[in-house]
């Protein structure tokens, strides 16, 4: 592997490259939660109905998993920095034309654009962080990554409910840009331009059944319920996409070099964390449109006040990742993974519950333990996932983690759409009112749920090589070949 000297500096490495990545993560992060604040508002400037402004949430999330496969090819090709860097460019470029878009089609395509950039922006960056941590080291190095990027969900929030409420919507696509620039300086100064001097061929093939299939499967989901196109359109777009992603399984088996390495889901812990992981996220996904359209449209509060409730899960979010390292040693995943799975999916759907008058001290508190919950699952899920993984093939694992990992946040979103409609019919209502609301909550929560029934079939001792030990404890040796050496995507880390 070569790379390119960095700067002498103060801060130690460990905490420098993750605190540099964490500005695209920020600026990702902060993007989407003040994206779905603004929901309502957008659509009423379209003038069109706010379960429409889904598309602008699953076309992001379908692009970041569409490109995603392609990060780890683009880095070893031309370098970890000069691709992390491009990326950022490239979002920025997408935030902007987010800004001066007029409709509905204009924002979805520019939706798209950042989707490209933060498909390589995000994943090379983790993938630089994952190619200089041992593997004992990944809960610390993952801690240091994702704490600044939470403050995205933490301030996105507020700062898009009162630019939303007190200015304009446009706006909070420009907050990008400062952000960009920082980021680029940074990254030019002090990020390694790591990559494989042994390079694996473009699975050109895979990508060509892989990419349409998704986009044909997902818009064919995606659409439904809208009324854009024909039912059967939709349906044929649906079959096309299985078909497609059908032939890629045959292609991946047989190729030395697939874009997605199915085989690997003969890993035990691997395949459990992305089976019980994607229906996990299904139900989370579906929490941040829901609530936006629930507060607003339902309980008639401004963007404002939505945005400062919903401040509370990302505040959850960060208290969590101070205590999830010792939480997991004290505990262990396959514990933590199978009974905060309950925990966290009884409060995704515990908006079920609210009303209209409902103490907002109460509130806040349900959506505070919510994030801290999810949380912590969600570090669970990321780093026990890698404990059965050969060092060797690590790039490949995190490619096909992250790509579900955006699919399962698009399903969400779309199966909560598609549930509001369902709930509109039953209740023979036209619009958006608070009852039309918790019978989702609570759809959304159960599959979440479901997810403990694939993490029960954990080992007991699953991941346990991954814990730091305690403070005080004799150090643990360093896991031999942890340095991963192909590239391919980085543990995703929420």
């Amino acid at each position: 592997m070569s790379e390119s000297r960095v700067p002498r500096i103060d801060i130690p490495t460990g905490r420098l490259l993750p605190l540099i990545i964490a500005c695209g993560l920020f600026m990702e992060n902060l993007d989407s939660t003040v994206l779905s604040t603004a929901l309502p508002t957008i659509a009423h400037d379209f003038g069109t109905s706010p379960i429409y402004l889904k598309l602008t949430l699953t076309s992001y999330l379908l692009s970041l998993a569409i490109f995603i496969p392609t990060s780890g090819w683009m880095a070893d090709r031309f370098g970890a920095r000069t691709v992390f860097r491009a990326a950022i460019v490239v979002f920025a470029l997408g935030s902007i034309a987010c800004g001066l878009s007029t409709n509905l089609t204009e924002l979805v395509v520019a939706r798209i654009i950042q989707g490209m950039g933060g498909a390589m922006m995000t994943p090379v960056g983790r993938l630089i962080i994952l190619k200089t941590t041992p593997k004992h080291d990944l809960v610390n190095a993952m801690m240091w990554l994702t704490l600044p990027a939470l403050l995205g969900p933490l301030s996105g929030p507020p700062l898009g409910g009162f630019i939303t409420t007190y200015f304009h919507w446009r706006l909070i696509f420009w907050i990008n840009i400062p952000i960009a620039v920082l980021g680029i300086i940074l990254a030019t100064l002090y990020v390694p331009n790591v990559r494989e001097d042994d390079r694996r061929p473009f699975d050109l093939i895979g990508f060509g059944l892989l990419a349409p299939g998704l986009v044909a499967l997902m818009s064919g989901a995606t659409l439904s319920g809208l009324d854009l196109v024909p039912v059967g359109y939709n349906v044929a777009l649906a079959v096309l996409g299985i078909v497609l992603i059908g032939l890629y399984v045959p292609h991946a088996r047989r190729s030395a070099n697939p874009l997605i390495e199915l085989r690997l889901l003969a890993l035990p812990a691997f395949r459990a964390s992305i089976t019980g992981g994607f229906l996990f996220r299904i139900g989370v996904g579906a929490t941040p449109f829901l609530l936006a359209l629930y507060f607003q449209l339902g309980f008639d509060f401004t963007p404002f006040q939505s945005g400062l409730l919903t401040l509370a899960t990302g505040a959850g979010a960060m208290a969590m990742k101070a205590l999830a390292g010792p939480i997991l040693r004290r505990a262990g995943f396959r514990r933590v993974l199978t009974l905060n799975a309950v925990i966290s999916s009884v409060l995704v759907a515990a908006p079920a519950l609210f009303y209209a008058g409902m103490p907002v001290y109460l509130i806040s508190l349900t959506l505070l333990a919510a994030g801290f919950t999810r949380s912590l699952q969600f570090t669970s899920i990321n780093t026990a996932g890698v404990s059965d993984v050969p060092p060797h093939l690590m790039g490949r694992v995190t490619s096909m983690t992250s790509v579900l990992q955006e699919l399962a946040s698009s399903v969400g979103v779309s199966i909560a759409a598609l549930a509001l409609e369902g709930s509109m019919r039953l209740h023979g209502a036209t619009g958006l009112t608070a009852n039309i609301f918790p019978v989702v909550f609570m759809m959304i929560g159960l599959i979440a749920m479901s997810s403990t029934l694939i993490f029960r079939q954990l080992p007991r001792d699953v991941g346990s090589e991954l814990l730091a030990p305690a403070p005080g404890a004799p150090p643990q040796r360093a896991v031999p070949g942890a340095v991963v050496p192909s590239a391919g995507g980085p543990v995703p880390a929420e």
